[in-house]
């Protein structure tokens, strides 16, 4: 029976059964009181329904504000000069012509920069936001070629980028470390606070005894960050308070950061960041805006800076390179029995992290033995950081290849592979799965794809002058819930309900989302429902990153809604048809309150307000820790399918058509979910086959810093992409939904290299996969 014939009768099937153990909601489903979810369990209402994005008509007209385009009485503007040597001191920094070019207010340097405190990096502290920790501007050192020497404030952007380029500087260098030969040291790398290395067993003696085999070696280059809006802030001082306009996706954080780096409270610096346009783990605290803030303060006038394209290369960090060595042994079967994923990232030591690209080995596929590492090497470079799904989007480039090139050997359909060695629990932590649908997003994905048409002969299907292959990958990206989800729910006589919470827009419908979920948590019409965020003054410490912010705000509003019906209660006495009712036995309904089993036992929110005097209530609720993950193992899944043509005479490589097959739980929008699907893929192409951040090893400079060089994906790359899901609910993550906006990216760069081998016979292991490497 073909894999195609085994999903038309399992898919539906695996899938109903999954649905059931979803809905029977063991102990301990998030829920205030410990009571199943109701919301899990209903097909109806505002959850899962495609609603527009709420923000969409302000930004097709323009009108939506972003960090750079607030205006403020007595702006000026700030231009930045960057080193041009990687490692070093600077001799002589002469800023004369500089401070007296047209429109100049400041020229401001180590020399006469405030004394800054050192910038708590990420990771070090629960609100700690800064993307590297080396000093701002405090000294004469070079760290990386790029680095900030000196900072112009004029009249005009014009003006001030015309006197940066006055300034001349003579530096003393100093052999850097700039390619793995010269790194300084290597070691053991660490990600969350854990060391990035697993083992289970003796994976190299399984490896030898197997009598099936695979052992490669694969590359991925370094990556940029090019959000569609280049990072910008407006900053100003009001007394000894600071205020900024920031593109950020972490404004509490930002918050707390600056002030310690300028020696304030918390209270004193307010951070908004009203929209924000893409950011993938880069749009945090860098340099800029910190160098902002000390000339902002020197000049006294608020002041503008806006990265230009190659700024962002200069200053931001992206993903580093990476050189993984894979390794799989399998019985004459196809079961696994050993599991080897080693390798080498460069990093920086004011970093927070390397490229963690062996966490999805730890969870992908059941083995006998595993052997997982990451070393770290230190080079002079710019800060490497967060990028979409950090660690797995190049981790599962190798294993999943290196499955590719199992299967080949062993005679295998590549899906069924992966379906003998899905694991019952989870491989290393023994925990088992919250819930687990994978095969039944390949089952269903394979039918929809048309897998049966791929002829597993490489280079047995011929178009003209066009070679045609398929191949697939597993996708997968953990679930995360940070501590610190808040919000405050303000309800009001009329019947509207205003949620604040410290969460941000960067494009992937955060406030259409959540004015879905609180709509029905308290039973009103979506128009009925605003959702407030994108400010440090609101409540709730909530990173947009690590996919989890839909899970923190999501049970900080249902924290908020039990809150708010424990007050609406006391406020509606014994005259009440609730009266005597506790929070569980009643339900939020139709702009009300009513009795679970009696329906009839009903008061309005005016009612119940009107009677106790008051013209709104307003109530906050906490999130708990995020214990859910120390009792089970929780990820997002996916199964790519990818058809590619590769054109024999001169290797360029078009995927024709891609298909992803998803399992995330929930879905709570399937427009705005669809489109983080599809937008991750994207993504996933641009590292398949184009994106490559090429770094000059004499220099440690970033050669290809703007769009014409720096390849990504645009229009006619791009084939229809198709998504599907399971939506079937995790009964252990808020509303039943798991994270989608980075598991998009994960098996997307292999399903390619997968279909390209289909297509021309040739394995691929250093990407991107460029023509010349076809030829």
């Amino acid at each position: 029976m073909s894999i195609v014939d085994k999903g038309k009768e399992a898919a539906q099937g695996i899938a109903q059964t999954a649905m059931k153990k979803a809905v029977e909601l063991a102990p301990g489903a998030l829920l205030p009181g410990g009571r199943p979810d109701p919301l899990l369990r209903r097909r109806h209402g505002h959850i899962g329904t495609p609603v527009s994005r709420v923000d969409g008509p302000l930004k097709v007209r323009g009108a939506a504000p972003f960090a750079a385009e607030i205006a403020l009485d007595g702006m000026v503007y700030a231009a930045l000069a960057y080193s041009t040597i990687a490692k070093g001191r600077i001799v002589t920094l002469d800023t004369g012509a500089a401070e007296a070019a047209p429109g100049v207010v400041l020229v401001m340097t180590h020399r006469n920069a405030p004394r800054l405190n050192p910038p708590p990096r990420f990771l070090s502290g629960d609100k700690a936001a800064a993307g590297d920790d080396s000093p701002v501007m405090q000294d004469d050192r070079v760290r990386w070629n790029g680095e900030p020497i000196a900072l112009v404030l004029a009249e005009t952007q014009e003006q001030a980028d015309h006197a940066r380029s006055l300034i001349r500087v003579t530096y003393a260098e100093e052999p850097a470390a700039t390619s793995l030969p010269t790194a300084d040291g290597c070691e053991v790398g660490a990600f969350m606070g854990e060391p990035l290395r697993a083992v289970v067993g003796d994976a190299d003696a399984a490896l030898a005894a197997a009598p099936h085999k695979v052992e490669a070696v694969y590359r991925t280059p370094g990556h940029n960050h090019n959000a569609l809006e280049p990072h910008g802030a407006t900053l100003v001082w009001r007394g000894d308070d600071l205020f900024v306009h920031d593109a950020t996706q972490a404004v509490a954080h930002t918050a707390w950061t600056m002030a310690r780096i300028f020696g304030l409270e918390e209270s004193q610096v307010h951070v908004s960041s009203p929209f924000v346009g893409g950011g993938f783990g880069a749009k945090g605290l860098w340099q800029h805006q910190i160098l902002a803030a000390a000339a902002a303060r020197l000049a006294g006038r608020p002041v503008r800076i806006a990265l230009s394209r190659e700024g962002v290369y200069r200053i931001v960090g992206g993903r580093s390179p990476t050189e993984q060595r894979v390794a799989l042994g399998a019985d004459a079967d196809g079961r696994l029995t050993a599991i080897i994923h080693r390798g080498v990232t460069p990093k920086t030591r004011h970093s927070p992290m390397p490229e963690p690209f062996i966490l999805p080995t730890q969870s992908a596929y059941s083995a006998q033995t595993f052997a997982l590492e990451v070393q770290t090497c230190y080079l002079d470079m710019v800060a490497n950081t967060f990028m979409r799904a950090p660690g797995e989007a190049v981790g599962t480039v190798a294993l999943e290849c290196a499955m590719d090139e199992l299967a080949e050997q062993l005679g295998m359909d590549p899906v069924e592979l992966r379906v003998l060695n899905e694991p019952e629990k989870d491989p290393l932590s023994g925990r088992p799965f919250s819930a687990r649908n994978i095969v039944a997003a390949y089952r269903a994905g394979a039918q929809r794809f048309g897998w049966e048409r791929r002829n597993p002969v490489p280079r047995s299907r011929r178009e003209g002058d066009w070679l045609v292959g398929m191949g697939c990958a597993t996708a997968t990206y953990p679930y995360h819930r940070m501590p610190g989800g808040a919000a405050r729910i303000t309800l009001d006589a009329a019947g509207h309900a205003r949620i604040d919470v410290a969460a941000h827009e960067m494009g992937m419908g955060t406030a259409t989302t959540h004015t879905q979920v609180a709509a029905d948590r308290l039973g009103l019409p979506l128009d009925a429902v605003t959702v407030r965020y994108g400010d440090s003054s609101l409540p709730g410490v909530i990173l947009a990153g690590g996919s989890q912010q839909t899970a923190s705000v999501g049970l900080a509003v249902m924290m908020a809604q039990k809150e708010l019906v424990d007050e609406l209660l006391t406020l509606a006495g014994n005259d009440s048809p609730l009266a005597g009712l506790g929070a569980d036995e009643v339900e939020c309904a139709d702009a009300g309150l009513r009795k679970l089993d009696e329906p009839g036992r009903f008061e309005s929110y005016a009612s119940i307000l009107a009677r106790s005097g008051r013209n709104e209530v307003a109530v906050e609720g906490s999130a708990p820790m995020p214990l859910e993950t120390m009792h089970w193992s929780m990820h997002s899944y996916g199964a790519m399918f990818c058809e590619v043509r590769v054109n024999a005479i001169t290797g360029e490589t078009r995927v024709s058509r891609f298909f992803g097959s998803f399992d995330c739980g929930r879905i709570l929008n399937p427009k705005t979910a669809a489109s983080q699907f599809r937008g991750g893929i994207i993504m996933g192409l641009g590292l398949a086959l184009m994106e490559e951040t090429q770094f000059d090893q004499r220099n440690g400079r970033i050669m290809n810093r703007n769009l014409s060089d720096y390849h990504l994906p645009v229009h006619l790359d791009v084939p229809e992409i198709e998504v599907i899901w399971t939506d079937i609910p995790d009964p252990h993550a808020p509303m039943g939904a798991r994270g989608i906006g980075e598991i998009g990216i994960t098996g997307t760069g292999a399903a390619v290299a997968n279909a390209i081998h289909n297509a021309t016979g040739r394995r691929v292991r250093e990407f991107p996969i460029t023509l010349d490497k076809l030829l």
